[in-house]
């Protein structure tokens, strides 16, 4: 007998391919934001924003403050989750511009920027939000079925991470109902806490207590 709520089934599961690993960076041990700024990596450590060479892994800049978790990029400033606001931070000072409340209110995960909106996650919650930037009031609420850790964007695709014990995956939803459209998982005991599209064919996702960043392939989607 069928359940009228069962569920409709999920797309299978496809391994990642990754592509490369970065780290662990010297004096830091997890990674909890990852974002991309058309030619460099940054990944939020926790107390200082490490930006590297996406071609040889080599550290370029550094920016001390607080950087517990998700990090986005609108083409001119950093935004950092810090605890329970956000900073709007210039990447060549490092000075905080602006900040406006974190709508988790400390319970917030990964965070990009697209259509002008920063969209937030939050981890527990299985939800992303759209926010202000100027004032971090919700814009409209995006309901997933799984825990959110890093969002991205790219291509008018909505993606998003989730780490559930020792399992990690790459999830493509739909961003009007939630449905998982792709999946690809992770190596066992790899974590995702963050996650940014270069713009291209990768993604790069921060790892966690491992301290690195890994570049997954994006795979060709028929979506």
């Amino acid at each position: 007998m069928t359940s009228k709520t069962s569920k409709p089934a999920e797309p299978a599961l496809r391994p990642a391919e990754i592509v490369r690993e970065y780290g662990p960076f010297p004096d830091t041990d997890n990674v909890a934001g990852v974002t991309h700024d058309g030619k460099r990596v940054w990944a939020a450590t926790g107390k200082r924003l490490i930006a590297f060479d996406p071609a040889s892994g080599d550290p370029t800049d550094s920016l001390p403050c607080p950087c517990d978790a998700g990090t986005a990029f609108d083409g001119t400033h950093l935004y950092q989750i810090a605890e329970r606001r956000i900073d709007k931070i210039d990447p060549a000072s490092g000075k905080v511009v602006a900040s406006i409340p974190a709508p988790g209110d400390g319970n917030d995960s990964g965070m990009a920027w697209a259509d002008g909106s920063l969209w937030v996650g939050q981890y527990r919650d299985r939800k992303i939000h759209r926010i202000d930037p100027a004032t971090g009031k919700i814009l409209r609420t995006i309901e997933s079925k799984r825990f959110v850790t890093g969002v991205t964007w790219v291509d008018g695709q909505l993606w998003h991470g989730t780490w559930e014990g020792d399992e990690s995956e790459l999830l493509h939803v739909d961003p009007a109902s939630g449905a998982v459209l792709e999946r690809l998982g992770m190596p066992p005991g790899t974590g995702v806490s963050g996650l940014e599209s270069d713009g291209g064919d990768l993604f790069y996702a921060g790892g966690g207590p491992s301290g690195k960043v890994r570049a997954v392939r994006r795979p060709k989607s028929p979506h």
